[in-house]
């Protein structure tokens, strides 16, 4: 193929610029600020989950804590009775020994249920600090997700804005290449998934990095200026000018 030895330099910025577009893609993919905001999700969703168990343990706390002082009511309400029974005169002496005997287990059973509702405080105080200290938690996490949420934001804002950029930039340069030397540009891109010309420096093809010798750099050497080169190694075209050392 044969193609302006001019228009074949402008290859070089093209490349450049398709380069620079390939390192702001990967940069916008491997962001260290998404890595924070995945982080601080992670951080959110587990003390997330720690305020509903704390909430859980102190809503059965509550509901525990009425049953019992529901209890300890009919209890002490069963012994008011029994006391009022005893107290009216009405009742036989063997119903009286039985309500004495039932007084004190009532008694009993009252100390022991208020013993329960005083545990159950003391666990229902330890459950709303921890409940506290969770919900705490949880609103720092989320304010550290809005912050690297915030950061994130404006990192691959930057990108953006220097993607546009280099796409401008090189639409432009593309608008300067022939037609025909742009679309075997384009397709050999395509193939090495990078940029489709590499500078022929010192000897050496830039894309691939290999160093040519004997007969085949002759070769490059005594190729007309305007003939379209490729590099038996990776295929991208080879751009000549003064530092190629030919």
């Amino acid at each position: 193929m044969q193609a302006d030895h001019f228009d074949q330099q402008k290859l070089l910025a093209l490349a450049a610029e398709d380069v620079a577009l390939a390192q702001l893609a990967h940069r916008q993919r491997t962001l260290p600020e998404l890595a924070a905001v995945e982080a601080a999700q992670e951080a959110q969703r587990t003390l997330s989950d720690d305020v509903v168990r704390a909430e859980t343990e102190v809503r059965d706390l509550d509901r525990e804590q009425k049953r019992l002082e529901g209890d300890v009511d009919t209890v002490r309400q069963r012994a008011a009775r029994d006391q009022s029974r005893i107290d009216s005169g009405s009742a036989t002496p063997k119903e009286i020994t039985g309500l004495q005997h039932e007084l004190e287990s009532l008694q009993r059973r009252q100390s022991d249920l208020e013993d329960q509702v005083l545990e159950l405080m003391e666990r229902r105080e330890a459950a709303d600090t921890a409940l506290a200290t969770a919900q705490g938690g949880l609103a720092g996490a989320q304010a550290d997700q809005d912050a690297a949420e915030q950061r994130r934001d404006a990192a691959l804002a930057d990108i953006a804005q220097a993607m546009a950029q280099h796409r401008a930039t090189r639409d432009e340069i593309a608008g300067a290449v022939s037609a025909p030397l742009l679309a075997l540009y384009e397709r050999i891109a395509k193939q090495t998934g990078g940029t489709g010309a590499a500078h022929l420096h010192a000897g050496r093809c830039e894309g691939c990095r290999i160093e040519f010798y004997g007969t085949e750099l002759a070769a490059y050497r005594n190729a007309d200026p305007h003939t379209v080169l490729r590099c038996e190694n990776c295929g991208r075209i080879l751009v000549r000018n003064a530092e190629s050392g030919l």
